[in-house]
């Protein structure tokens, strides 16, 4: 065969291979047995080997290639990857259609419907048609780098199609386009891996989604190649001609993709519901995991111009499935000790599968929420997830419960260093009153590093450098040598120096996020954004008088005197110069305050949210110019109560602050 010929036949085989591909990941048509479609592939390794200049990266035989990576590179959205609102009821649902119409004048003509697949959200880029690079959506801004490791699945096409494409604007080949979707572990695919794995005698995984956003996330991309991962495509950015969502995924498929299965465009809410329901009744069949149904405005122009609240679009909305339920026994109630030495009640339960994991603790939040339930050791409880929510206990059923058991009674004395227990006035938490607690030293260092966004400390590492003496405080991780990390359990020479590299990487950080790395009590995200926009800079927040803290907006005089006493100790003013000396520079901080309807409202959030969870609420808040505070006062303009709210609502009776259902806050937002 001469080289012509080789070249002509080398074309030929991968245009059929992609055809093959595109028949049976898009079109569900299996038009070639895996055995002859391995054939043809092999046909085409062995004569790429043979004309070595003829490989593209296009070809299906570089799905799998180059040697395995040390880390993932940081990658910034060009467009941010938002989250969704979540509605459980058709009344909130129908609460929704009501606030589109307020925005808009007049009712949404159609509505696109898809199934939420439960998976891993990645953006793919193309350019010239070619996949250009992937990335995992990460905190919505910034994701990483997966490329390599999205090349290995075959439902990714890595050339675009022929496009199909509306008009004019179709012939624009050469444009970038982004497409977003789901990486997902099919049912049958999941099973047969662990099908495999039991009868290895190996340890199996306990559910697709989890498997699969770790297998995205493994160095060695053989690994991801083996795991037999599945795409489905459900957003596209490039102006091609098409004005809405359904002319969108025509022209995905055209392209190549494989648009998330079983969706329809719809007009009425009977018949979303309807749709909702039929999805519901038959996920136990589907070959995908699924937790809910999207709603999105159909036409491009209205879905653009209802906008985006925070970090969520107006224009569409997740209609979860309802909360799973299941009962277990409460096997032990431990406490933990965290940075500021407050104890937290943790429920140890028999192990219970929610959600598509086994559950073995169950949040109680404090003595309180304790005494409320009245849960006792031995008794028969209701534990509920709703979304990605920690499991929670629901009720204590009374009936089951066992002759004898006593309530419980807190600790008296710290679980880890033994040290006296105290409850401090005006508070509900109990704090172990040993200052140089070990957990309360490995827990300031966490969150600090947490702050500082550093990768690679876990509890385990950061337990280990303080015993070997590695460091004593959070500044002290600037200053570490790969060569005094080698020896530590789990670091040798690569593994030291990885970590040394990404603390190092971390040296610049803004105002706000080094007040909240400092672990000044009560002080949290929000008040440490309302000090930074105060002050300006650390060395005027550290000479601020007590006066002057409490004049900021947001600050009371708990927490000004939080932020006094913490910058009056010693210990504490160390700390602040170690960082500056071991190379953290700390940025002034630079913007000014959102203005919206509710810029400057101070807001407290107590009980469950049936469709927010807290942070995402108070992101929310944040993002429409609003605070959030951690305990009510008389500064405090609104609490917002969900299911089985605690003190602070009758703290808000007290003070006389107006309380919130979750909907009337939602449609505040809104």
């Amino acid at each position: 065969m001469t080289r012509g010929q080789a070249q002509e036949r080398i074309n030929n085989l991968r245009k059929a291979i992609d055809e093959y591909r595109y028949q049976y990941h898009v079109l569900d048509k299996l038009e070639i047995s895996d055995a002859a479609l391995d054939s043809l592939k092999h046909e085409l390794y062995a004569l790429e080997q043979q004309y070595q200049d003829l490989i593209t990266l296009d070809s299906p035989t570089q799905r799998v290639g180059g040697v395995a990576l040390s880390k993932f590179k940081k990658v910034t959205h060009a467009r941010p990857m938002l989250s969704m609102e979540d509605v459980f009821t058709r009344e909130e649902f129908e609460a929704w259609l009501e606030r589109l119409v307020k925005v808009l004048g007049a009712p949404v003509k159609g509505f696109f419907c898809m199934p939420k697949i439960d998976g891993l959200a990645v953006s793919l880029i193309y350019e010239g048609g070619l996949l250009k690079s992937a990335a995992t959506r990460g905190d919505g801004r910034v994701g990483e780098d997966v490329t390599q490791n999205v090349r290995t699945i075959e439902s990714v096409p890595l050339r675009l199609r022929e496009r199909g494409t509306k008009g004019d604007k179709g012939a624009q080949r050469g444009q970038k386009i982004e497409v977003r979707g789901e990486i997902h572990f099919p049912v049958k695919e999941f099973e047969k891996l662990n099908n495999a794995l039991e009868k290895a005698g190996e340890s199996t995984f306990a559910n697709p989604r989890n498997t699969a956003a770790g297998s995205i996330r493994q160095l060695d991309s053989t690994v991801t190649a083996a795991r037999r991962l599945a795409f489905v495509a459900w957003d596209m950015d490039a102006d091609l001609g098409q004005t809405s969502i359904e002319e969108e995924w025509d022209l995905m498929r055209k392209m190549g993709f494989k648009p998330a299965p079983d969706s329809r465009l719809l007009t009425t809410a009977d018949e979303i519901q309807k749709h909702w329901a039929w999805l519901q009744e038959r996920r136990e069949q589907l070959d995908y995991w699924v937790d809910g149904m999207v709603v999105r405005v159909n036409d491009n122009a209205t879905f653009k111009k209802l906008g985006v609240v925070g970090k969520t679009p107006r224009g569409l909305v997740a209609w979860k499935f309802p909360a799973e339920e299941a009962t277990t026994r409460v096997n032990e109630i431990q406490w933990t000790v965290g940075r500021t030495g407050a104890l937290t009640p943790v429920a140890v339960v028999e192990p219970t599968w929610i959600g598509g994991t086994t559950v073995q603790h169950a949040s109680l939040h404090n003595l309180d929420e304790i005494e409320r339930l009245d849960v006792r050791l031995g008794d028969t409880v209701v534990l509920y997830k709703a979304g990605d929510i920690i499991p929670k206990i629901k009720e204590v059923l009374v009936k089951l419960r066992l002759a004898g058991a006593r309530k419980t009674k807190p600790p008296t004395a710290c679980p880890v260093c033994g040290s006296k227990v105290e409850r401090r006035a005006g508070e509900v938490a109990m704090y172990c009153a040993n200052p140089k607690c070990f957990v309360q030293d490995r827990e300031n260092v966490l969150h600090a590093a947490r702050a500082f966004e550093i990768d690679g400390l876990g509890p385990q590492t950061v337990a280990s450098l303080l015993e070997y003496g590695r460091i004593v405080s959070a500044a002290d991780l600037f200053l570490l040598k790969p060569d005094e990390l080698q020896g530590m359990e789990g670091f040798a020479d690569l593994s030291s120096k990885k970590l040394v590299e990404e603390i190092q990487s971390r040296k610049t950080i803004t105002l706000p996020r080094f007040i909240l790395a400092l672990g000044i009590r009560n002080v949290g995200e929000q008040t440490a954004i309302d000090l930074a926009q105060h002050f300006l800079t650390i060395d005027a927040l550290k000479a601020a008088s007590l006066d002057e803290l409490v004049e900021v907006e947001g600050v009371g005089e708990v927490v000004g005197k939080s932020v006094r006493e913490f910058f009056d100790e010693e210990h504490h003013q160390k700390l602040v110069e170690s960082y500056k000396a071991h190379g953290v520079r700390v940025l002034p901080f630079e913007g000014g305050k959102k203005k919206t309807a509710i810029a400057g409202k101070t807001f407290v959030i107590t009980g469950t949210l049936e469709t927010l969870g807290r942070d995402e609420a108070k992101e929310r808040i944040r993002a429409a110019g609003g605070k959030v505070s951690g305990s009510v006062s008389k500064k405090t303009d609104f609490v917002v109560a969900g299911e089985n709210p605690g003190s602070k609502f009758d703290e808000a009776k007290k003070f006389g602050v107006p309380t919130l259902s979750e909907k009337e806050f939602l449609a505040m937002l809104s």
